[in-house]
């Protein structure tokens, strides 16, 4: 199993179920700031932000893109993605929106982020990487798939040669 992973998502909209995959233990992540330890960084500006990924990302065995309803559309998770892709880092993308937030609610679907970034020659990074939906009909159910799961679709994302 991979040992640690860099966890990219929409930290407004599915930080509270980015923390339940997070605290299943099967993949270490970096550390998950605190919406103001975020906000920090940001106010920095953009390169204070890429400085902060790159120091997480950089020794991490895969990438993995922690799907909600908007993420694709974020400019941020793009980048990394993009990062991963140019490092040829394993990458992989797992949808989350079945788990219930802070209120006990769930999402709808989004798209997928890795159709979101284009290749040089043409096409897209989904073509190339899986993105998992996890089964089960509440948030108990999709949560024990993914606590079942994680651990070898990590170990089993897309790596480039």
């Amino acid at each position: 199993m991979a040992k640690s992973a860099f966890f990219s998502f929409y930290y407004q909209r599915d930080n509270w179920r980015v923390q339940q995959v997070m605290k299943m233990g099967a993949v270490e992540g970096q550390p998950l700031l605190n919406s103001q330890d975020w906000e920090t960084v940001e106010k920095q500006g953009p390169k204070a932000v890429e400085n902060w990924i790159e120091k997480q990302m950089k020794y991490k065995s895969a990438v993995v893109v922690l799907v909600g309803a908007q993420t694709a559309k974020r400019p941020w998770v793009k980048y990394e993605i993009t990062k991963a892709w140019n490092e040829r880092r394993p990458l992989v993308g797992i949808r989350i929106h079945g788990l219930a937030d802070v209120n006990s609610k769930t999402d709808f679907l989004g798209p997928n982020p890795f159709n979101e970034v284009g290749l040089q020659g043409g096409g897209t990074v989904g073509s190339y990487v899986t993105l998992h939906d996890p089964v089960g009909s509440n948030s108990q159910a999709v949560y024990a798939s993914i606590k079942n799961n994680i651990g070898s679709w990590v170990d089993n994302a897309y790596k480039r040669s």
